[in-house]
Order: structure tokens, then C-alpha cells, then sequence
């Protein structure tokens, strides 16, 4: 999600090369070719968002589908987009604002599935505005005149944290935001040098082991239910290979309803593409890892989007969801 103006200027002027699919088979059934399964490679964020593809390579759930997913780590979804929209990966996760921002630039991106969404609980939300113990600050309002970090500038994060100060009464205009990676992020608070920052699980689970508190559900504070992220490609990948797309989306879907319904796995793989401590999996705060993307939550992320100049005109929705 980083620089996400100059990564789109640059993605703008690239084309996707053509990509090399199995043929279909029937609903369901395996579709891989007589040289193997299909190679795709899939652009990820090391977050516990994307668990569910993890345990659908673990569960083999893409090899059912005939394919074989390469996840490439990235830092978000403003470096995500362009990498889909270039063709260096062929299928990617963002959180969808940045992909409301990439849509209204004319970037030719469709989602193709739902990726992961608040639990719609203040105070239990995967992610969260987190301060020190010894911090002044108790509510979103005060953080008007503050330095809060967020992991990208001008994207769901810091919209989000906006949308929790103005439910707070603060004016959400009156906010330093600074830019700093996950990872960074909880050193950066302790050393002084922001006074909040907004994380997701792991780095949430650390922060409260640290005795940080959390002082705001940005994305519970933004709409019930809110759909965060989901995955993604090009329109010309949905076009000329629609069987490819049908059966990564399957396969995404197995592997979404295999981590809702095994929570304790989604928490266990973590440890094979994260840092975090072992001993932290059981506190973890999950995501919901919903079947659909929630329409009505995307709109108000577009509103939210128009509303602090991220965009100036609203994409039209249709053409972004499948």
C-alpha cells in the first residue's frame, strides 16, 4: 500500500502479458492439464488476513482446482496493484480502498473473491488504534494533533482512523499521519516517535502483551460488518482466462470456509509466513473471512474515500466486484 500515486502512474502504462491456463473441467472437479497443474503466483501481505490462502495450499484446495499458487510477500496493496496490473502475478490481495483508488484511476482491476472483514465488535476487532500504557490519550478524539501511524498514506487506514474521530467528536482533519510499516510500528511507539498507531493481528496480540492499549475499532467505528480486503486481478487475466479465474476463486472460497471453520488452524499457520511469537497464536483477535464481499461496506468505504480527497469520483462498483 505504499506510494500508492507513483506505483499506480507507473502501473497505468503496462499491460499484462498473456498467461498460461488449463483447460476447464467440470464444477468442482479437478482441472489440470496433461503437463501438470496450472502455475500461478498470488501477491500477499504477511498479516493474519491472509491465513485462508495459506491453509488452502496446506489442505490442497488449489490443487483440486488444478493449480499450483506461488505467494509472493508484499508490503500492501498500493505495491500489489501494480504488480497485478503489470503482470509479474496474476491474482493479489489489498484492502479494497486501495482498489476503489486503483478502479477510479481507470486501472482495469476486477475482485474475485473476499479476502478478510471486521468482526464488528468494538475493543475485539483484529486491528485497532493502539497507544502506550501510560498514554494521555483515551479516545479516538484525542488524538486530534497527534502522530499516528499508518502503514499507508491516503488509504483505508488512515480513512478509517478518521472515521473513528469524527464518531468520537474530534476533527478527524487535525491529525498528523505518519507512514511506517507493521513491523515498525510498535518500536516506533515505544520509542516516543509517533503517539498511536493503527495495526492488525500479529502486531496487535504483541502490542497488548506489551501492555499497550487499545483506544479505537477503526473499522467497526467505519460500517457494521466491513468488508477490509479481498483478492484481485486484471480485467484482461477475468477476460482471456476466465477458467483461471473460476478456479482460483473456488479454491479461495474452500480455503475462507476451511479457516471460519477452523479458526484454531488459521491461528497455527501464521507461524509459517509471520514472525510472531508461538505463544501469542491463542490471543490472536481473527478476522471473519466472509463468503461475499459486503456491497454495502464497499460504499461506504468510496464515500469515506471522496470524503478525505483520496478520490474525485466515485468508481462504479459494478465493474469492480465480480
Amino acid at each position: 500500500m505504499i506510494r500508492f500515486r507513483v506505483a499506480m502512474a507507473a502501473a497505468s502504462v503496462l499491460f499484462l502479458a498473456a498467461c498460461g491456463g488449463g483447460q476447464a473441467g467440470p464444477s468442482g472437479a479437478p482441472a489440470g492439464t496433461s503437463s501438470g497443474p496450472t502455475s500461478v503466483k498470488v501477491s500477499v501481505i504477511p498479516i493474519v488476513d491472509v491465513a485462508p490462502i495459506y491453509l488452502g495450499v496446506q489442505q490442497g484446495f488449489f490443487e483440486e482446482e488444478g493449480l499450483k499458487p506461488e505467494l509472493v510477500p508484499a508490503q500492501g496493496g498500493a505495491a500489489i496493484v501494480p504488480a497485478v496490473v503489470s503482470g509479474q502475478v496474476e491474482f493479489g490481495f489489498s484492502n479494497l480502498t486501495s482498489l476503489v483508488i486503483a478502479r477510479s484511476k481507470g486501472l482495469p482491476l476486477k475482485v474475485v473473491a473476499p479476502g478478510a472483514g471486521s468482526t464488528g465488535v468494538r475493543g475485539k476487532d483484529f486491528g485497532g488504534v493502539v497507544v502506550k500504557a501510560g498514554s494521555p490519550l483515551k479516545s479516538a478524539a484525542d488524538l486530534v494533533g497527534k502522530r499516528v501511524a499508518v502503514n499507508t498514506l491516503g488509504n483505508i487506514n488512515d480513512t478509517t482512523v478518521r472515521a473513528s474521530i469524527r464518531a468520537a467528536g474530534g476533527d478527524q482533519k487535525n491529525v498528523n499521519f505518519v507512514e511506517l510499516a507493521f513491523p515498525d510500528m510498535l518500536a516506533a511507539l515505544e520509542a516516543g516517535n509517533v503517539d498511536a498507531v493503527q495495526v492488525v493481528e500479529p502486531f496487535l496480540a504483541t502490542a497488548l502483551k506489551n501492555g499497550d492499549r487499545v483506544i479505537a475499532s477503526n473499522y467497526v467505528d467505519a460500517a457494521p460488518e466491513l468488508t477490509v480486503a479481498g483478492y484481485f486481478t486484471s480485467e484482461q487475466t477475468a477476460t482471456a482466462k476466465p477458467d483461471l479465474v473460476k478456479r482460483f476463486t473456488a479454491a479461495m472460497r474452500k480455503s475462507l470456509k476451511y479457516a471460519t471453520d477452523n479458526p484454531d488452524a488459521a491461528r497455527k499457520v501464521l507461524l509459517t509466513y509471520t514472525k510472531i511469537d508461538s505463544a501469542l497464536t491463542g490471543s490472536l483477535t481473527l478476522p471473519t473471512f466472509p463468503a461475499e464481499i459486503n456491497t454495502k461496506s464497499l460504499e461506504t468505504l468510496i464515500q469515506l474515500a471522496l470524503q478525505d480527497g483520496l478520490i474525485q469520483a466515485a468508481p462504479n462498483v459494478n465493474e469492480l466486484l465480480p
